[in-house]
């Protein structure tokens, strides 16, 4: 493993996976690869991609953060979360492009916190979550404080944090954290599903749905209200509007480009 990337990132047909890769440690992540993965989070906001894939090799999706070499009290944490952890969270949840998290075995600390950035969550049923920052004397970051009083309420999401317990995808879908949960064997094809109904999609459209999800979430109704006024201009001008239209009128699945 030593000769290999921590990170693996592929852009195929559209299509950009970013794999965590230290199967061998659940692919817990140290601070180069956080650095790496932010600068491959910004470049794929500005590439030609259309869909986004966040998983991990092996049998985990990404098991936090890296402790084995850890220095408690050591370095400026406040400023490698400010430069670098922080900013990848942001840059998920402001990317126009959807992500997916393609969740398989462990998915905790700041590795659950990566796929909450997400906008789809496909878990196997092998899949496991935790918010387990308490267990080693630190609060959660990664952005877990605002998702989840927002996914789950704010006692639901105290009790999790402070137990630090693991759940199961079972209880992640009770909760709604993940959009479906599905046999191991059926993943992949699961999430190819996905891409290909997100790929073929209206992703102008798309784009404007996750700002204004975004947007609503800290704003009031009224103000929430005009961003869709504003943001909807830009997709009924669009190529993509009067295409949907046009296949509406002939009774056949349109074809949007994006435009």
């Amino acid at each position: 493993m030593a000769d290999e990337p921590r990170l693996l990132v592929t852009h195929e047909n559209g299509i950009k996976r970013i794999t965590f890769n230290t199967p061998d440690r659940r692919n817990a992540v140290d601070r180069a690869t956080c650095e790496r993965l932010l600068e491959v989070v910004q470049e794929t906001a500005r590439d030609d991609s259309k869909v986004v894939v966040l998983t991990g090799a092996g049998d985990s999706f990404c098991a936090g953060a890296d402790l084995s070499t850890a220095k408690p009290g050591g370095g400026d944490v406040t400023e490698f979360l400010r430069r670098v952890a922080s900013p990848t969270i942001i840059a998920l949840r402001e990317m126009s492009k959807p992500v997916i998290a393609r969740v398989h075995g462990h998915a905790v600390g700041i590795g659950c916190n990566y796929a909450l950035a997400a906008d789809i969550r496909i878990a196997s049923t092998d899949a496991k979550f935790g918010q387990v920052f308490s267990k080693i004397g630190l609060i959660p970051d990664g952005g877990s404080t605002y998702f989840l009083p927002r996914m789950i309420g704010y006692p639901k999401a105290y009790e999790w944090m402070i137990t630090g317990a693991i759940i199961d995808a079972q209880q992640a879908a009770e909760w709604a954290l993940v959009n479906c949960v599905v046999p191991l064997k059926d993943l992949d094809g699961v999430v190819d599903q996905w891409i290909a109904r997100l790929r073929s999609g209206a992703l102008l459209a798309f784009a404007g749905i996750k700002r204004a999800l975004t947007y609503g979430e800290s704003h009031t109704l009224a103000e929430a209200l005009e961003f869709e006024a504003v943001t909807q201009k830009a997709c009924y001008e669009s190529e993509d509007f009067r295409e949907g239209v046009k296949a509406f009128q002939e009774k056949r699945k349109p074809k949007f480009r994006g435009k």
